[in-house]
This record gives C-alpha cells, sequence and structure tokens, in this order.
C-alpha cells in the first residue's frame, strides 16, 4: 500500500515532469515557427531603438508558446517580452522571450534562441532554451542537473581569465551604461584570450553552461533574457551574481555568470565598473 508521504511525492515528480515536458514542447513548436519563417522576407520593426528589433514572429512565436503554457496550466502567471504580464495568483510565472537575437535572426546569422522559464515563489525552477538554427535544446531544473539534447553539460574548468574566453552583450540605448560595458570589453580583452559579442544573451548564457566560454557579464538586461540561463548555468555548476557581487534575481538588470573559478578575477573589474554608472547616475 502506497503511504501518503510517497503519493505525494510521486505527485510532484509527475507535476515536474509535465512542467518540462510542457515548456520543451513550447520551445520546439516555437522554433518550428522560427525556422519555417527563416527565409522569408520580414516585416522589421524598431522598439526602443533602432537596434532593438521585432517581427511578426517574435509575436507569433510568442503566442504559441503562450497557448501551449495556459492549455495545460490556466492558472499561471506568465511574464513574455512582446505582450508583457499575464497577472495570477499562482505561485508559477512563466517567463518568455520568443526570439532572443531578432537581429541575427533577420541577417540570417547565428545564434538565435527561444527561451522559457519557470519561476515559483520568484525564483527559477526549470529552464529551457532552444538554439537556433543550430537546433540544440538546453534545460535544466533546479536540484536536478543542466541537459543539452539529453547529455549532462557542466561548466569549463578554467582557473584564470588569462586562459579564458568571455562573452558580453551590449544594452540598445547609447548611455552610460553603454560606455561603461565598453571599457569592460577592452579591459577584458587586454587580459583574456578573448571576447564575443554574439546577439544573443540566452545563447551566450547556454554556451557558459555548457563550457564552450567561461564567463558572460552584461549591462541592461531583461527578466526574460536571463531568466532560464542563469538557471542552466547554477544547475551546471558555474556561479551567478549581478556585477557588483550582490545576489542575482532576474529583474537586475546587470549580470555576472562564470565557471566559479573565474566569478572572484572578474569581479574585480565589474564591481568598480558598477560603481561607476551609479556614480554617474
Amino acid at each position: 500500500m502506497t503511504s501518503p508521504r510517497s503519493g505525494l511525492k510521486n505527485k510532484l515528480v509527475e507535476n515536474r515532469r509535465l512542467l518540462l515536458s510542457v515548456a520543451k514542447a513550447a520551445a520546439r513548436n516555437a522554433s518550428e515557427l522560427i525556422i519555417q519563417a527563416q527565409d522569408l522576407d520580414h516585416k522589421v520593426f524598431s522598439k526602443s531603438t533602432i537596434s532593438d528589433l521585432v517581427t511578426a514572429i517574435d509575436k507569433q512565436a510568442e503566442r504559441a508558446i503562450k497557448e501551449d503554457i495556459l492549455t495545460n496550466f490556466p492558472d499561471h502567471g506568465i511574464l513574455a517580452e512582446e505582450s508583457g504580464k499575464i497577472s495570477s495568483d499562482s505561485a508559477y510565472q512563466w517567463v518568455i522571450d520568443p526570439l532572443d537575437g531578432t537581429t541575427n535572426f533577420v541577417h540570417g546569422l547565428a545564434p538565435f534562441c527561444v527561451s522559457i522559464a519557470l519561476m515559483k515563489n520568484n525564483e527559477p525552477i526549470l529552464g529551457v532554451v532552444s538554439e537556433l538554427p543550430a537546433g540544440n535544446l538546453f534545460w535544466a531544473e533546479r536540484n536536478e542537473g543542466a541537459y543539452c539534447n539529453g547529455d549532462p553539460i557542466h561548466v569549463a574548468t578554467t582557473r584564470s581569465v588569462t586562459d579564458a574566453l568571455l562573452i558580453t552583450g551590449f544594452a540598445y540605448e547609447h548611455d552610460s551604461r553603454w560606455v561603461t560595458n565598453m571599457k569592460l570589453f577592452k579591459d577584458f580583452t587586454n587580459i583574456s584570450q578573448g571576447v564575443r559579442r554574439l546577439g544573443s544573451a540566452a545563447a551566450d548564457l547556454c554556451y557558459v553552461a555548457c563550457g564552450k566560454a567561461d564567463g558572460f557579464w552584461e549591462i541592461g538586461l531583461q527578466p526574460w533574457d536571463s531568466a532560464a540561463g542563469v538557471l542552466l548555468i547554477m544547475e551546471a555548476g558555474g556561479k551567478v551574481s549581478r556585477m557588483d557581487g550582490k545576489p542575482f534575481t532576474i529583474h537586475d538588470q546587470h549580470l555576472l555568470a562564470t565557471n566559479g573559478y573565474l566569478h572572484k578575477e572578474m569581479l574585480g573589474k565589474t564591481v568598480p565598473a558598477i560603481a561607476s554608472i551609479s556614480d554617474q547616475d
């Protein structure tokens, strides 16, 4: 006879499996829409700046993801890049970027991604990123590890920035944050094996999680940019914080994510950089 405690545990496991299954299916479905549209002519619109782009595919993919999620979990909340927030009394909130790297997509340049995260009481418990056009599916569950296409992934073991490959991204607004990040780009380029700017924060975080890169920083992020990727890094054995070293939440706009070994060394550059922005503001 199954005990009440055992039955509850089994129910929680089944629910977790359903959450992950729905997130994966939603990411795959949105990815198919994006890939099918890749060779079409796109009407491109600018949002905040001329480089902050959106297409009909962004919106179509987002609608498809939301439909997949709300069909299965109609009481859950949603925070999505293009359509905003659906409020709910539920402890669960899905955070969606239907096409991270729209500019890359418009120009036929890899990578671009679908990013879906699930928060419970404001903490990430599940993250799925579909890396396109490569077709790699990354996912992580809290306390369950990180995976790419079903294989476990781990951060790299690089011990020094001198031996590291780093990644960054830039905010759309060319303000004091952008100027500060350009200086960091130069400083880290001078002391590392290289710094890359790839155009998709979701992909950047996946690459640190699977050991292709050793560290990532960015100023000017939105919740949907980082929600899935930060969980991937933590579950792959890495470390995440704000660039001033304080604990990171997805509502913070600056992020440092590393393999863990490089974190203290990189904070030596990022802490004064963030302080300089605060001084200017």
